[in-house]
């Protein structure tokens, strides 16, 4: 872990919060570089009605507005949750080269729970990865929102 990994989990987590606040699943996701926040994302899926708007991809599609540039080689993902499938496929395509993660996503997760996507050696780029950081606060979060949301419908 870097020096400055907590403060930008804490960022990651920040966007997680906005997400609870607007009813979209509490995921957030920070995209530094040279410590510099470059992009910010949470979930807008129920926004939107976009499948795709997770919080790894708008804040991949901020840090590409703000650089001008698809490549991201120089940047680190800063994430409340391991990233799905999707997500991780989008990692490797602007070429983040590192990943910072909280909580295990055992359902989804394709970096390590159900798959090794960030670091296939058969991929044309290979990812660093850090997991658990901050884990019990993004865990409590995504806890705290599906019961509030089961709550409702009773």
């Amino acid at each position: 872990m870097n020096k400055n990994d907590a403060y930008f989990m804490d960022q990651a987590l920040i966007e997680a919060n906005h997400a609870a606040i607007i009813g979209e699943v509490p995921i957030g996701a920070i995209i530094v570089q040279d410590d510099q926040i470059v992009g910010r994302g949470h979930n807008l899926r129920e926004h939107t009605e976009m499948g795709t708007e997770h919080a790894e991809i708008v804040a991949i599609e901020e840090a590409c507005a703000n650089l001008k540039s698809w490549r991201l080689n120089d940047c680190e993902m800063f994430v409340t949750v391991e990233p799905c499938l999707m997500c991780a496929g989008a990692i490797i395509n602007t070429r983040i080269k590192r990943l910072v993660y909280g909580s295990k996503n055992e359902n989804a997760g394709a970096v390590e729970s159900l798959y090794h996507t960030l670091n296939d050696p058969r991929q044309n780029h290979q990812v660093r990865v850090s997991s658990g950081l901050r884990a019990a606060q993004a865990g409590a979060i995504m806890k705290k929102f599906f019961k509030d949301k089961r709550k409702h419908r009773k």
